[in-house]
């Protein structure tokens, strides 16, 4: 089904691709562009000189002849960023994420004089309304942060100061290999990805499974064993179905690792924990530490209440999702899932990397799900009309970046780079919106060894979340 107009001067179609996916087929008459290039060639004009002219005098074949390519560039660029603002307005699409164009937009034919036509697809939020809100039942997991708490986590900390040794052979749970590697499409001969550098940790889950780029590796452990530096390692594994990356995605890999350094983590003693945070006694340490946990704590308190919100909407609305995600979908998806952990604390980067692999090689169904929940809690953060400061991203910023023991300037501007920031902001946009719901539920205490109780009775967090009636 299409839908087009013509406004601000664009001829503008709207074509319905899938459940959340719109295609926006635009074009720009020829009057627009022309009017557009001489207003840009005649500030260009102004500000320009030339060898030989006085400035604003040069004539305007040779600016032409100069500069007319970088001045067609960039108001083909103006007017696509234009052109898309105003559809979205006048259509009152609702978009999530960036348009994605559809071919290469700036090998299109652009030119004075002529119409200028081009296509973008966009993810959009589903039309769906929100259910009752009001008393919800929601069970808060209560825990005392005990001696053995702080014990644990002093071990987990001796581990992050602890110093790399060598190790040729006969490698051991946690130990960190290093190498280049190539994925190949099994029957293919040239691979479609290589890097020079790569680190595999050596699985330490019971199961003996790992991560290797991401992906989950069964057997990762067995595969590893007797394995020395030099070796080449050859893992074949079928790609998750909602993998990010298209050439992933469904296809049998074949994945070779060459061992070129293996690294063993020689944990620091406490003692030496202590020295490197510049504290006067292990009591000092303890009290700190203490405090961290209860903060931990009450992150992963509310934590667990915002899943029995999530899974309550998630079970009392019901609207289309696409049948598969899209590469763009994937990745945030999995972005937002490791913005949590970081933030949430508690887990090394190689064991968040071993939940994200988990994550992918999760079921279509399971990812659609995280999809429509997604959606949900967007609609629910306009509907309270949540807004979020710089000064909540910025803290959340450097949240993350003490339980990762970086500089929170290094890491926002990391997250800059790579677009984190706008997943920190969503993420935060979230949190107090399902906080609003939870605000006017109605919230039991329970304890902890109830919790794990019903915790691994189900399974899952979303089972104790429901309506009270």
């Amino acid at each position: 089904m299409a839908d087009a107009t013509a406004t601000k001067d664009y001829d503008i179609k709207i074509e319905d691709l899938a459940a959340a996916r719109k295609r926006v087929t635009i074009t720009v008459p020829a009057s627009a562009i022309d009017e557009k290039i001489e207003e840009s060639m005649g500030t260009l004009s102004t500000q320009t000189t030339l060898p030989g002219f006085r400035k604003g005098r040069a004539p305007k074949q040779l600016l032409e002849r100069r500069f007319g390519s970088t001045v067609r560039s960039e108001t083909r660029n103006q007017l696509v960023a234009d052109a898309y603002a105003t559809a979205i307005e006048e259509h009152s699409i609702k978009p999530v994420g960036e348009p994605e164009p559809v071919g290469d937009i700036e090998a299109l034919e652009f030119e004075p004089g002529k119409p200028f036509t081009f296509a973008v697809e966009v993810e959009v939020v589903p039309e769906f309304d929100l259910p009752d809100l009001s008393g919800i039942e929601v069970k808060k997991p209560v825990i005392e942060v005990a001696d053995e708490h702080i014990d644990a986590e002093i071990q987990r900390q001796c581990v992050q100061f602890g110093q790399l040794s060598d190790v040729g052979k006969d490698f051991q749970p946690g130990d960190r290999l290093f190498g280049p590697v190539t994925v190949t499409k099994k029957g293919e001969e040239k691979p479609f990805f290589t890097h020079d550098n790569i680190d595999i940790t050596v699985p330490a889950s019971d199961d003996g499974s790992g991560a290797v780029l991401g992906l989950l590796i069964d057997d990762l452990a067995k595969t590893l064993a007797g394995r020395a530096v030099g070796d080449v390692v050859t893992i074949e594994t079928t790609g998750p179905a909602g993998h990010e990356l298209e050439e992933v995605r469904g296809n049998d890999l074949v994945i070779a690792f060459t061992i070129r350094d293996g690294k063993h983590m020689d944990p620091a003693t406490p003692a030496q924990v202590i020295e490197a945070y510049g504290l006067p006694s292990e009591d000092i340490l303890r009290e700190q530490i203490k405090l961290a946990l209860e903060h931990r704590r009450d992150e992963e308190q509310r934590a667990a209440m915002r899943e029995q919100v999530c899974t309550y909407l998630a079970g009392a609305v019901d609207f289309e999702v696409p049948a598969k995600l899209s590469a763009s979908q994937a990745g945030r998806l999995l972005e937002r899932q490791r913005l949590e952990m970081l933030y949430r604390g508690g887990l090394s980067p190689d064991e968040v990397e071993q939940r994200l692999a988990e994550m992918r090689a999760e079921t279509e169904v399971q990812s659609r799900d995280r999809l429509k929940l997604s959606f949900i809690l967007h609609k629910l953060a306009d509907h309270f009309e949540v807004e979020v400061t710089d000064q909540e991203v910025n803290g959340r910023i450097a949240a993350i970046a003490s339980q990762r023991g970086v500089r929170p300037e290094k890491l926002r501007a990391e997250m800059i780079q790579s677009g984190g920031v706008r997943q920190i902001a969503s993420q935060i946009r979230e949190h107090k919106a399902a906080d609003r719901v939870i605000d006017q539920a109605t919230v039991t205490d329970i304890s902890a060894e109830d919790w794990n109780k019903l915790y691994a009775k189900t399974g899952e967090t979303k089972t104790v979340a429901k309506k009270k009636t």
